[in-house]
């Protein structure tokens, strides 16, 4: 029956992946129904916590976004952009690293896209280049991020082995930056120069390469400026309050001293910035929910509450067979659970999704909590089809038509980007792990 459950579980991810948007989180409730009242299986316990986190951080973010924040943001990248136009392919998968870092959302990367694309091709640098890496950039930063959901869903799978959220930061934010770093090294000379292109040249003669056009200059305003100040300070918290838990409260429970999760943490400290945002920058309610990273987060919650309680439910029922099948292999070559993780991931099209669903067969087969660590980039595989959001995002922005999907689908340009700094990640974090942790 094992085998069976398997085709069913494949089957709801692949139909819950094409219907997009809410579809992973609709169809893993319907594998879900199959699993418990068809064969029996218990169902486990919903992943609750992950999703009040994401709720709470969305919420903070779209407050940063109604008040302006974001945009200021976009506006201090733009001038950085501008000043060293010639590193654009280095200088713009920082920026939008960076980005994702602080609001733990790789969605914030829509609103640099054009600006990216619009100075490669000012300076001459071919526009894929700088806009594959900085789509893989703005993901790959999730892992690195301490407000994001993978993050956070890693860390609560671990706390039981002592593991804080700086343990895990110091491995994955050296892995990942340098991983991108490498990438953007490798694409910086990839393809033919921008005046050479023939793709280009011909959108030229059919006037479909659009010229640059006046923007309205933006002006910030404290209250803009406001927003980013507590949006920041509320990730310094965290990551704080993560690595030093004596810091948060705590209580006596059954004569032992038990400080305040994590999860807990960060949903308290999220509503309340959200709060401050609100009311002393003047953020509009109706724009947090109706912005476009208040609507991608809570898709990813709906996602994360049906997928990741279907496959939580799956490998809980099947958990003997698993181990008595696999843990052997998985154990002699562990670098074969990274690659699940990046097939999964490919599945899923979220890092939360794919860290909620399969890390906990990691931690039951028992992989090296470090390892794990090392290995959480691998859930980065979402690039791999280009039909991610962001991903299509860089393509329609792109007019000159360098930033593609070749004849074969998979010769993309972001395939390159994303297997360089996913690989580089991992094995730099495998490094990082034997020696930190």
């Amino acid at each position: 029956m094992f085998w069976v459950q398997f085709l069913i579980l494949l089957i709801c991810i692949f139909i819950g992946a094409r219907i997009g948007g809410l579809g992973l989180g609709v169809m893993g409730g319907v594998g879900l129904a199959i699993f418990v009242f068809l064969f029996g299986l218990e169902p486990t316990s919903a992943p609750i916590d992950v999703m009040l986190m994401i709720l709470s951080v969305i919420t903070a973010a779209g407050a940063l976004q109604a008040a302006g924040g974001m945009e200021y943001l976009v506006h201090i990248a733009e001038k950085a952009l501008r000043k060293n136009p010639k590193w654009i392919t280095f200088i713009a998968p920082i920026v939008t690293y960076v980005f994702t870092f602080c609001a733990g959302t790789g969605h914030v990367a829509y609103s640099v896209l054009p600006v990216i694309a619009e100075i490669s091709r000012e300076s001459g640098v071919r526009p894929e280049r700088p806009m594959s890496i900085a789509v893989i950039a703005s993901q790959q930063a999730i892992t690195a991020s301490p407000i994001s959901a993978a993050t956070v869903a890693l860390l609560a799978l671990l706390a039981d082995f002592q593991i804080t959220l700086l343990d895990i930061l110091m491995i994955t934010i050296p892995s990942t930056f340098i991983g991108c770093m490498i990438a953007a090294f490798v694409v910086s000379r990839k393809g033919k120069e921008l005046p050479e292109d023939p793709i280009y040249l011909k959108r030229l003669e059919e006037g479909l390469a659009s010229i640059k056009q006046d923007k309205k200059a933006f002006h910030p305003t404290s209250a803009s400026k406001l927003s980013v100040v507590l949006f920041l300070l509320a990730a310094v918290l965290i990551v704080v309050l993560g690595s030093f838990e004596q810091l948060r409260p705590g209580w006596d429970i059954d004569g032992v001293f038990t400080p305040m999760s994590m999860p807990v943490t960060i949903e308290i400290l999220m509503l309340t910035i959200a709060a401050l945002i609100i009311i002393f920058c003047k953020a509009n309610v109706d724009e947090i929910v109706s912005g476009s990273v208040f609507k991608a987060g809570a898709s990813a919650v709906v996602a994360i509450f049906g997928i990741a309680w279907m496959g939580d439910t799956f490998f809980n029922g099947n958990a003997e067979l698993i181990n008595s099948s696999i843990s052997g292999l998985v154990t002699a070559a562990p670098w074969l659970f990274a690659i699940a993780l990046f097939v999964l991931s490919i599945l899923l099209y979220s890092q939360a999704a794919t860290v909620r669903t399969l890390m906990p067969l990691g931690v039951t087969l028992g992989i090296n909590p470090a390892l794990l660590i090392a290995m959480f980039p691998a859930v980065n595989g979402y690039f791999f089809i280009p039909n991610y959001p962001t991903v299509v995002a860089a393509i329609n922005f792109d007019r000159t038509g360098t930033t593609r999907i070749g004849k074969y689908i998979l010769n993309h340009s972001f395939m390159l980007p994303g297997l360089v700094s996913t690989v580089s990640a991992i094995v730099i974090g495998i490094i990082l792990s034997s020696v930190l942790l």
